[in-house]
């Protein structure tokens, strides 16, 4: 394995002082860590202690490159995600899909250094103990899943995401519908004249303004996690963002960013046009409305790349890869399973069978109710009077 970047001024090595070992970041205790000694260091700030907003028309001039840290990198030749290791790790195995089909390689270190970081949070044995708990809950799953996916274990990895500032000005057109009624006259089922109020509406032109800002709408831009899955996260709180800074890798992989910033822009473009056609649907007056047309103006449009942590269980059931999730920050956890036909069809076959028993009992009760009412033995039939014409 070869490094991808050039490291920090003093090498980024980061040494122990108590020791001489190598620190990593501990989720933990979220400090520098020595795995023999147990000595402990903070994280230094950096920039202040402010994460920077750039404009994202200055964005690839005033971008830092590279993760100012030795790396080395991996990339998948089946799902496509390109991960940063630290280097002399040995990796077999894709982190995100779990395929042996993986190739070191070098990078000319261009790619857009993350602005800020989430430092991990949740450690190892919380995201276990949270995939147990989860995996346990799961229905019409295979029976050997649990044993299969918990033997490939977890992986923490700083997946990339681009988040975006804006001013939105929008304008909108619309036809506003206000109800109104009639007295209607009809004929009844008997022939009879009534009256009734029928609702009617009237349609008018509409149309307004209004102005909003948008704080850190985050896109996924990695290629290791299904689409569905990236994006399904939603208690990531980006007010907990820190100046990036090289320690907070020590011994973690980071998957480099596949969605480059601009078509990033162009998907937090759509998040944002799909938030104010929402708001501008709001401000259209009366009591329904229609055609409504929104036009957008994005302004002091700013961005970050920013790294965020995910524990991430990939595991492969009859050769297809299935990823399991836990956010690194809060511990939200995000999965997918595949479901076992034999159990889903065995519960089936139980639904109809009980439907079935049901059906038999309630028509069961029915017939000898309908028995008992309708029919009289002759005992309990009233005696016939004798008859009188023998007088």
């Amino acid at each position: 394995m070869t490094s991808a970047f050039d490291p920090g001024p003093s090498g980024d090595t980061f040494p122990c002082g108590q020791c001489g070992a190598k620190l990593g970041y501990d989720a933990g205790t979220q400090a520098m860590k020595c795995p023999y000694c147990g000595f402990q260091q903070a994280v230094p700030q950096a920039g202040g202690g402010h994460v920077r907003e750039i404009p994202i028309e200055e964005g690839m001039r005033l971008a830092a490159r590279g993760y100012g840290t030795p790396v080395a990198q991996v990339s998948c030749r089946e799902c496509g995600a390109t991960v940063n290791v630290p280097p002399g790790e040995q990796t077999a195995t894709c982190t995100f899909c779990r395929s042996h089909q993986v190739l070191a390689q070098q990078s000319a270190g261009t790619a857009i250094r993350p602005e800020s970081v989430v430092p991990f949070k949740v450690d190892k044995n919380s995201a276990n103990h949270r995939f147990d708990e989860w995996i346990g809950s799961l229905w019409f799953r295979p029976n050997d899943l649990k044993k299969m996916a918990k033997v490939e274990g977890f992986a923490g990895v700083y997946v990339p995401y681009w988040t975006f500032d804006a001013r939105v000005d929008s304008s909108w057109t619309a036809e506003a519908g206000y109800h109104y009624y009639e007295t209607e006259t009809y004929t009844d089922e008997q022939g009879n004249r009534q009256t009734r109020q029928v609702q009617k509406t009237r349609w008018e032109s509409a149309r307004g303004r209004r102005t909003d800002t948008f704080d850190d709408v985050i896109v996924c831009a990695s290629k290791g996690l299904p689409e569905n899955l990236g994006d399904s996260f939603r208690t990531f709180n980006t007010g907990e963002l820190t100046p990036y800074r090289p320690e907070f890798l020590a011994g973690w992989r980071a998957e480099s960013y596949a969605i480059d910033l601009m078509p990033a822009w162009d998907t937090g473009q759509t998040i944002m046009g799909s938030t104010q056609w929402s708001r501008c649907r709001s401000d259209v007056p009366g009591d329904e409305q229609r055609n409504l047309h929104v036009d957008n103006h994005f302004s002091r449009v700013t961005f970050k790349h920013v790294l965020l942590p995910v524990w991430i269980a990939a595991y492969r059931y009859q050769d297809k890869p299935y990823q399991f999730l836990v956010n690194g920050q809060t511990g939200e956890v995000i999965g997918k399973a595949p479901y076992s036909f034999w159990k889903i069809f065995f519960f089936v076959l139980f639904l109809i069978a009980v439907v079935a028993g049901i059906a038999v009992v309630v028509n069961g009760q029915k017939s000898k109710g309908s028995s008992s009412s309708d029919t009289r033995t002759p005992a309990s039939l009233p005696a016939k009077a004798p008859s009188r014409s023998g007088r």
